[in-house]
């Protein structure tokens, strides 16, 4: 009787293990679909992917699915209407939610700053004094790698939205390089020339 148990708890384990890399694998390849998906429908499936996903990396599946809703949003902010306010809403609650302690905390910061940003510049932030406060924490925080290109990104919209376009040019310059030698989510946010 033990040696039958001890057997089909071999088999279980096995097959847990099984399905456990599977989705660690989907989860990887639902992030490099970041880059090639534009449709709001799109940007909803992966979503849910990452949502859904049962995999060992929780906080990641976290990060990606705000990645998700915040690029979304991005798509939907040049007519900022309430599936642009949910979609960052939904995008700052995943953020907040991911464990700085499990996490590249850099990474996550600039993402916060992005969501932060994307909110001001669309005029519906609900306290804008703090939501600066807040943008120059997460930019603060995010230094630590200053080649970093989503961080690049995100100072390029901040100057963007100061009026300095020489600044932003070059900040998004630094931004095509470095996703080119570190690949990663954002090259749909550098403005195509």
């Amino acid at each position: 009787m033990n040696k039958t148990l001890l057997i089909l708890s071999f088999f279980m384990t096995s097959l847990w293990v099984s399905a456990q890399t599977f989705t660690d694998k989907a989860l990887q390849q639902s992030a490099i679909q970041l880059n090639t998906v534009n449709t709001e429908g799109d940007y909803d499936k992966l979503f849910k992917k990452f949502t859904e996903t049962n995999t060992s990396e929780q906080s990641k599946a976290f990060y990606y699915a705000a990645v998700s809703m915040y690029l979304k949003a991005e798509l939907l902010s040049k007519n900022p209407n309430e599936s642009f306010i949910e979609s960052n809403a939904i995008a700052a609650k995943y953020a907040l939610a991911i464990p700085l302690s499990e996490q590249d905390p850099q990474e996550i910061n600039i993402l916060k700053g992005l969501i932060t940003l994307q909110i001001l510049q669309s005029g519906k932030h609900k306290n804008p004094v703090k939501g600066e406060q807040d943008l120059s924490g997460y930019i603060l925080k995010s230094e630590s790698d200053p080649n970093n290109p989503r961080l690049a990104i995100l100072k390029a919209k901040l100057a963007e939205k100061s009026g300095n376009k020489s600044e932003a040019e070059i900040q998004y310059q630094k931004a095509k390089v470095g996703l080119e030698t570190a690949p990663g989510w954002g090259n749909q946010l550098i403005p195509k020339n």
